[in-house]
């Protein structure tokens, strides 16, 4: 089993990008750590033991590793130091008697340079419950908006990305408008070439988060290329074809930490930032179903982290949805930081001031283990443990809620990426399981 293990830790290093993987990429160093229930998975009161080993060019070292175990994304409240024998260790974590997560967080120093690493084990996770409770008119609240917003002709503009055409798909860059201020989002849009009327399944993909470009459009070309409309959008009514620099100067200028758009208008569940957002994947689906190329069956939404927030949102509030595809889903259980507990992205309790009752109630309204109680399509999610950004505890939350046909690809090992061949995979499924 070490083996397999060693060989996993290997294969994710060399199979990820550089900015998204649990290793440096091409490093001369790796840690190794090795629970002693190979799922990483335990129930409440049973006891976790974690087996490390550091190695530098392929070579194990006897060295003074110290640590700290805390729960999720919390502080620590347990510190130590052990010294590696023969190459390894064995560092005992304790237990959780309530359900979730504890992490183990290590560092050593080695020729003047000092490494970290972690790993996160699970608690009981079938019994984790969002601390998030549902508004009584959480429901009315959509459904009242949504109505506003049809109450706008669909509108919007479509030309031809050369750029991004292939030999089995055409791509548009499609402006399309959410109310009558001209407000918009804008997406790259995939059609199979010489696509017959009714015969595509449509593919909405929401983005992660921040001020970006749409990047590497044909990076998910294989949908187009498997018989699928598939629309990339952004959300925030900026032109992708700004320049990088463009973006950057307006993501420090409107998304810096004291004024990030996901806090704007927080205090107030009608004025803030992301009620347009959630509603625009409403119109994303108006239009996608509008062409004449789709089948009139499937209607699919596939995101990670922002925007596998947004497709389990989508889904909650769009009934025309028949598959969701989520990767370790963002605004999941924000709120529970004000209780203790641990909370989704954005990590509102790095920012003061963000727990006050009418924020906290705000929240509720637009966190995703709400929307997750309305989910009918079939749904699958996946999602690691070691994640920083997105914890393994607020999947759960949302896992658990969930109520509809769903399936998990549960990866501990990952941090916040997700392979090559999981993103192919999520693809396939979705193949296998359209209606016909």
């Amino acid at each position: 089993m070490k083996n397999i293990i060693c060989f996993l830790l290997l294969s994710a290093v060399f199979t990820t990008t550089a900015k998204a993987e649990n290793y440096p990429y091409r490093s001369d160093y790796l840690w190794v750590t090795i629970p002693d229930h190979a799922d990483w998975l335990y129930q409440s009161g049973e006891e976790a033991t974690i087996e490390v080993e550091f190695f530098k060019y392929g070579i194990s070292h006897n060295l003074l590793v110290e640590y700290e175990i805390a729960d999720d994304m919390l502080k620590a409240d347990t510190k130590g130091k052990v010294e590696m024998k023969n190459g390894r260790c064995t560092i005992p974590m304790g237990t959780r008697l309530t359900p979730g997560f504890r992490d183990l967080r290590l560092s050593t120093t080695l020729d003047g340079k000092t490494y970290h690493h972690h790993i996160k084990v699970g608690f009981s996770v079938d019994k984790i419950q969002p601390y998030t409770k549902q508004p009584s008119d959480f429901k009315a609240f959509w459904e009242e908006n949504i109505q506003q917003m049809e109450s706008f002709p669909l509108t919007y503009e479509k030309e031809l990305a050369k750029e991004y055409c292939t030999d089995k798909a055409d791509c548009y860059l499609v402006k399309l408008f959410l109310n009558k201020q001209k407000q918009a989002i804008y997406g790259y849009l995939f059609i199979p070439k010489d696509a017959k009327p009714k015969s595509c399944p449509v593919v909405l993909c929401p983005p992660g988060a921040g001020i970006k470009t749409i990047k590497e459009p044909l990076r998910h070309r294989y949908y187009a290329d498997s018989g699928c409309i598939r629309m990339e959008v952004e959300i925030h009514g900026l032109d992708p074809r700004l320049s990088d620099e463009v973006f950057t100067d307006i993501s420090r200028a409107f998304n810096g930490k004291e004024n990030g758009y996901l806090t704007i208008g927080l205090e107030d569940k009608d004025r803030y930032y992301m009620k347009r957002v959630y509603l625009s994947m409403v119109r994303c689906i108006d239009f996608l179903t509008s062409l004449e190329e789709w089948d009139n069956l499937n209607v699919i939404v596939q995101g990670g982290s922002q925007g596998g927030a947004l497709s389990i949102i989508a889904a909650g509030l769009d009934d025309r949805i028949t598959q969701c595809i989520a990767n370790h889903p963002a605004l999941s259980d924000m709120a529970a930081y004000s209780a203790g507990g641990t909370g989704g992205y954005p990590h509102f309790n790095k920012i003061d001031g963000m727990f006050s009752q009418e924020k906290i109630n705000t929240m509720a309204y637009y966190d995703v283990v709400n929307f997750a109680r309305y989910v009918k399509a079939n749904t699958f999610m996946t999602w690691g443990f070691n994640d920083d950004t997105c914890p393994p505890t607020t999947s759960y939350a949302v896992w658990n809620t969930l109520k509809c046909p769903k399936e998990a690809l549960i990866t501990p090992i990952n941090e916040h990426w997700t392979s090559e061949e999981t993103e192919q995979s999520l693809c396939e499924w979705m193949l296998e399981n359209l209606k016909h």
